[in-house]
């Protein structure tokens, strides 16, 4: 099967059939940390996967900004002294 990496970008061949989670481990990549795409599919961990698959392995990426995209005023509570 014709595999396309990321981070470095390549493509490597490799023999199928086999577990997609077995693909990923015999690359040395954490199962958890990859997304494994077939097509326009997401792919499970206990998928297999052929020789004819075209398959795309991406690293999953999550964080965020500290700061919201959208800010909303937020009024403080009027103190007990003040009311």
């Amino acid at each position: 099967m014709q595999i396309q990496l990321s981070h470095p970008a390549r493509t490597i061949e490799i023999k199928g059939p086999k577990k997609a989670k077995d693909l990923l481990k015999e690359l040395n990549l954490v199962v958890e940390a990859h997304l494994i795409i077939r097509g326009n599919e997401l792919v499970t961990e206990d998928e297999m996967l052929y020789d004819r698959d075209q398959i795309e392995i991406r690293p999953v990426i999550s964080g965020g900004s500290p700061f919201p995209l959208f800010h909303s005023p937020v009024t403080p509570a009027p103190s007990p002294a003040s009311a």
